[in-house]
């Protein structure tokens, strides 16, 4: 005997961020792979040349816990993208300063960050894409600003197919 399933009342929006998220994530990973970035390089590099900006103070923007960030600082450093040097408002802190060549790669990896969601969104009727977008923020920014202490979920491992 098959059990009879729940009815759905509301569309799974779980589903509908996670995996547009997920498609998205992909497609911007082999787009920065081009240049031999990942997502969270480009991101250390955009945000290291706003304004001098700790090792911390960047983890916390691009949402890394401490090892990835040392990963990641590693990984720019040995490309000659970024190096580590004390802080010129705090001599204890360590800020990550962005060298020459690492503002040329952070300005391409810009455009191909900006393009890949120029295409994204073009998949929308151009009359829904600032409706979305403003919608889009507006959950990202309220409702599912933050994850209430005590309540972390883990991704779910996908089975191959």
């Amino acid at each position: 005997m098959t059990a009879m399933a729940p009815t759905r009342t509301e569309p799974d929006l779980s589903y509908l961020l996670d995996h547009t998220s997920h498609v998205l994530r992909t497609q911007m990973a082999a787009a920065l792979a081009e240049i031999g970035l990942t997502a969270r390089m480009h991101c250390v590099l955009v945000h290291a040349l706003e304004e001098e900006r700790t090792q911390i103070q960047l983890a916390e923007i691009g949402d890394m816990d401490k090892t990835t960030m040392v990963v990641t600082v590693d990984a720019l450093e040995k490309a000659g993208l970024a190096e580590r040097r004390p802080s010129s408002q705090d001599r204890r802190a360590r800020i990550i300063a962005v060298t020459e060549e690492g503002t040329r790669v952070a300005r391409k990896s810009q455009e191909i960050v900006d393009r890949v969601h120029r295409e994204a969104l073009a998949a929308l009727p151009e009359a829904d894409r600032e409706v979305f977008l403003r919608i889009l923020n507006h959950l990202a920014t309220g409702q599912l600003a933050r994850v209430d202490q005590g309540q972390t979920a883990r991704r779910a491992r996908q089975h191959q197919r």
